[in-house]
């Protein structure tokens, strides 16, 4: 029986589906995270911190907001630099896809009629999110340029993730505000609900580690850091 299971979990087929299983999670989740992330701008109620200041920069510049996404995801990036940050595919994958997904998603849907339709839009785009976060991150491979940030700056400086994270998104949601993006009931709602909605999918989408067979993500991920594209 004991040799039995050795010889499963070094199967090549089975480490092949695992891996697969992880790819589909995570180009899944990060296409589900910027269409989700567009819904939240057809709503018109509020964005999620980073996309305020995408929309106030795409405000100012005339470009779009998922172009702007990719630019400022590739600028985060290079600030790895200094932090001592690996990236890895998911981090690399991010920069471009979450950009390519929320503009092929605001093409294809309209602005919310009303508010009962903007409630609605924006209901559906933080579950929608949550749901996207738990594939991303529990496909394990790696965080994302915005969450890399975050995680490096606490590293290096020794403060708290909480704090690092505080920080930035507040620089971030002033910044957007100021150029123009968008605040409202649906940015509170965003950053209280997403924690534990993220936890709850983290749990759903979770790949059994080819090791030992448990559920166990985001290995390495520093505790308490809720991890977004």
């Amino acid at each position: 029986m004991r040799q039995a299971t050795t010889t499963t979990r070094g199967d090549p087929l089975s480490t092949s589906r695992r891996l697969g299983r992880r790819l589909i999670q995570l180009y899944a989740g990060l296409a589900l995270y910027g269409a989700s992330s567009a819904l939240l701008v057809r709503a018109g109620l509020g964005l999620e911190p980073w996309n305020v200041l995408h929309q106030g920069l795409a405000e100012r510049t005339g470009l779009t907001i998922g172009v702007v996404s990719i630019v400022v995801g590739a600028a985060v990036l290079l600030l790895w630099i200094p932090l001592r940050q690996r990236p890895g595919l998911g981090t690399v994958s991010n920069v471009f896809v979450v950009g390519l997904a929320m503009d092929g998603t605001l093409a294809l849907v309209p602005e919310a009629d009303g508010l009962a339709a903007g409630v609605a839009l924006l209901l559906t785009g933080i579950l929608l999110n949550g749901a996207a976060t738990g594939l991303y991150i529990a496909a394990r491979f790696g965080p994302g340029p915005r969450d890399g940030l975050m995680t490096g700056l606490h590293r290096r400086t020794g403060r708290s993730i909480r704090l690092m994270r505080t920080a930035v998104e507040v620089t971030v949601v002033v910044s957007g505000f100021a150029l123009g993006g968008t605040i409202g009931v649906g940015t509170v709602l965003y950053t209280v609900s997403i924690g534990p909605l993220a936890q709850l999918f983290l749990r759903v989408f979770a790949v059994p580690s080819a090791s030992d067979g448990s559920t166990v993500v985001a290995a390495g991920t520093p505790r308490g850091a809720i991890l977004r594209p």
